[in-house]
C-alpha cells in the first residue's frame, strides 16, 4: 500500500477528490445507493409533511443511520484500490452475508436514530407556541424566532446526539467491512483516531453536513449523488485517519 499522506485540514478535501473518483470510475452502484436512500427520505417526506415536528426528527434520525447503509460503497472503494471494478452483485453479496457485527451496529445506529426522533418531536411539540405542521411553520416558529429557546435546544441536542455517533461511526464501519474486528474494537479505534485528529475530523463532519444540506434543498435530488460521494470519500478518510495512528488497516 502506498505511504499515505498526513492527515490536516485539507485532508477533507482530498477525500472527497477521491471518493468522486470512486464514484465517477464505477458509478452505477453508488447511484443505486443513492437512489434508494433519496427515494427512502421522499417517503419520510410524504409520511409525515403535514407533521414537520416529526419530519425534522425522522430526517435527522435517518442521517443518523444513513452510514450502515452505505457499507457496500466502502466494499467499492476497496475493490477500486486493488484495481477491480466490483457491481451491485458484489455489494448485494456483502449485505446477503448477513455479518452480525454490521447488523449489530446497525441496531444501535436505528436505536439511537429513533431516541432522536423521539426526542425532537417531544421538544418541538412541547416548547413550540404553536402547532408545527408543515415546513414553513418550522421556519416561522422555530428557526427564525427572534427569542432565544427552541431553535438553539434542538440544535445543541443534535449535536450532543451526532458528535458522539459520528465519532463512532467515521472509522469504525469501514473497519468492520475491511477487517474482522469486533464491533466494540472498530468502535475504540473510531474515537482513537478521532481524538488523535480532532480538527481533520471536525472538517469532514462540517462537510457531510453542508453536502446533505445541498442534496435536500434540491428537493432530495441533489442526494442521488451526495451520498454516494460521501460514502465513497469516507473510505478514504478512514484509510487516512486510521494509517496515521499507526495501526496497519487491512485489505
Amino acid at each position: 500500500m502506498a505511504q499515505t499522506p498526513p492527515v490536516t485540514l485539507r485532508s477533507p478535501l482530498r477525500w472527497l477528490a477521491l471518493g468522486f473518483g470512486d464514484l465517477r470510475r464505477n458509478p452505477w452502484p453508488g447511484l443505486a445507493h443513492g437512489l434508494l436512500l433519496a427515494a427512502f427520505g421522499a417517503a419520510l417526506w410524504w409520511v409525515a409533511s403535514d407533521r414537520f415536528w416529526l419530519l425534522a426528527g425522522a430526517f435527522s434520525g435517518f442521517l443518523i443511520v444513513a452510514p450502515v447503509l452505505a457499507t457496500g460503497l466502502y466494499a467499492v472503494s476497496r475493490a477500486g484500490e486493488a484495481g477491480r471494478r466490483v457491481g451491485l452483485a458484489e455489494v448485494l453479496a456483502l449485505w446477503g452475508s448477513r455479518d452480525g457485527r454490521l447488523v449489530r451496529f446497525g441496531m444501535l445506529l436505528g436505536l439511537a436514530g429513533t431516541g432522536w426522533v423521539l426526542t425532537s418531536a417531544g421538544l418541538i411539540t412541547l416548547w413550540s407556541p404553536v402547532p408545527i405542521q408543515k415546513p414553513v411553520d418550522f421556519l416561522r416558529h422555530v428557526v427564525l424566532e427572534p427569542r432565544l429557546g427552541l431553535f438553539e435546544a434542538w440544535l445543541l441536542l443534535g449535536a450532543l446526539l451526532a458528535a458522539p455517533v459520528y465519532a463512532s461511526t467515521v472509522v469504525a464501519l469501514p473497519l468492520l467491512v475491511d477487517t474482522p474486528m469486533s464491533v466494540g474494537e472498530a468502535v475504540a479505534q473510531s474515537w482513537r483516531d478521532v481524538a488523535s485528529h480532532p480538527g481533520p475530523a471536525a472538517c469532514w463532519a462540517v462537510i457531510i453536513v453542508l453536502l446533505v444540506v445541498l442534496g435536500m434543498a434540491t428537493a432530495l435530488l441533489g442526494l442521488i449523488v451526495a451520498l454516494p460521494l460521501i460514502g465513497h470519500a469516507s473510505w478514504h478518510a478512514y484509510r487516512e485517519l486510521d494509517a496515521s495512528t499507526g495501526r496497519r488497516t487491512g485489505g
